[in-house]
């Protein structure tokens, strides 16, 4: 097994073309502080969660020290990261783990995200301190039980009742949200058909309005140490105030899945790059007829290949970081890395798995949680399918959408 170092790492054997170099001082310390977090805090007990499909509260006041949460966003106590930062953020707390980086991303990509993004200057003082100090948790509500891919078609509703929202129907694997202190629900509304984003809120007492339950999706393969429920809005009423102030149609949930979407390629790369570490670091101990398996063509081929998908997903992602940080990352851009590093990191790990043989299926050794929790990423966010489509409809200027 392979342990990730904190303080200033030794030049590693996946950053082949030395893109490290290319850091700038803020993702180098981001960097460096949170492969610490998941060396020192993560990876001992990460495993243990996983398999009892819990999630790991006892993590989130360290992750919160962190003071990383809220990322790129500026002001409200967030650190205002530059994309780049943001990104190797993710790709070390995917290499550490996908569950607790996708309560990360939630919390700060979806949630966070929406309010920064679509929310008015009072919603944003009232929500995001407190979120970006993880004393409120935040869940993003937009998949459906009969919309996925399709979620512009989403069934839920909200009704204007005087100074209230009512808000009727019913979502799926909504992270973080049967605990969440801010869940921010995009339903359509009755008077106008058109999509907004609605605020549900714990009250004083931390207890939900009348209407609202959220129930455990059991039985994950993958990603089994984040809570992804079921949501049931049944006439749950939600004061006026609490609607997004920019949030007036689909466009805007749009707007923040293209935002997040480039960090499900880094997270792929996070996932990679922890599975390729640990078969190369196995391949040099494990002894098969009489010598280390590293030594066989079969296995230093395979390594190579792996080396090479891996160098690709990161030139991808530091030029990614660097147009997004010029404004100029488009929509299908995102959708392109997202369905390159999707499909490429899921092959990594099921290779890592492969160099593993039987061990490769213990969990102790991490390959294994690695190589499901890419099945996760291969659907979030768009599976590769749905990219191909956006960024074929890019090319052609035909939408192969019905």
């Amino acid at each position: 097994m392979t342990t990730i170092t904190s303080g200033p790492p030794e030049i590693s054997s996946s950053d082949y073309y030395l893109l490290d170099e290319l850091l700038t001082d803020e993702a180098r310390d981001v960097r460096d502080r949170v492969r610490g977090f998941v060396d020192r805090d993560l990876l001992p007990v990460i495993n243990d969660y996983w398999d009892r499909a819990e999630f790991p509260f006892e993590l989130v006041p360290k992750i919160a020290q962190l003071g990383l949460v809220g990322s790129t966003i500026s002001g409200y106590g967030c650190p205002g990261l530059s994309r780049l930062a943001a990104g190797v953020l993710t790709r070390e707390l995917a290499r550490g783990d996908g569950s607790v980086n996708t309560f990360f991303g939630v919390q700060t990509g979806l949630a966070m995200g929406s309010i920064a993004l679509l929310g008015s200057e009072e919603q944003k003082q009232r929500w995001l301190p407190g979120m970006a100090a993880l004393d409120m948790i935040g869940a993003f509500a937009l998949t459906e039980p009969g919309h996925g891919s399709d979620a512009v078609r989403l069934e839920t509703t909200a009704r204007r009742d005087g100074d209230h929202w009512v808000l009727d129907g019913a979502k799926r694997w909504i992270g973080n949200a049967s605990f969440a202190d801010v869940v921010v629900v995009w339903a359509r509304d009755v008077e106008d058909g058109r999509v907004k984003a609605i605020v549900v809120g714990k009250d004083a007492d931390g207890r939900y309005p009348d209407g609202y339950s959220a129930d455990l999706i059991t039985g994950k393969i993958g990603k089994r140490a984040v809570w992804q429920p079921d949501i049931t809005l049944r006439g749950v009423r939600v004061p006026v105030e609490n609607k997004l102030d920019e949030a007036r149609s689909f466009r805007d949930a749009t707007r923040v899945l293209t935002s997040t979407r480039g960090g499900a390629a880094w997270e792929s790369l996070g996932h990679a790059i922890a599975a390729y570490e640990i078969a190369l670091a196995y391949a040099g101990e494990r002894q098969q007829f009489g010598k280390p398996i590293a030594s066989f063509q079969l296995v230093q081929h395979k390594l190579a290949e792996m080396l090479a998908e891996i160098t690709a997903m990161q030139l991808y992602c530091f030029r990614m970081a660097d147009l997004h940080e010029q404004g100029r990352l488009t929509g299908p851009m995102a959708s392109l890395a997202k369905m390159h590093h999707a499909r490429k990191a899921r092959q990594v790990c099921l290779d890592a798995r492969d160099i593993l043989g039987g061990n490769g299926l213990l969990i102790e050794h991490h390959v294994a949680r690695h190589l499901t929790d890419m099945e996760v990423v291969h659907t979030y966010e768009g599976t590769d399918s749905i990219q191909s489509l956006i960024v074929g409809r890019d090319l052609t200027g035909i939408s192969a959408f019905t």
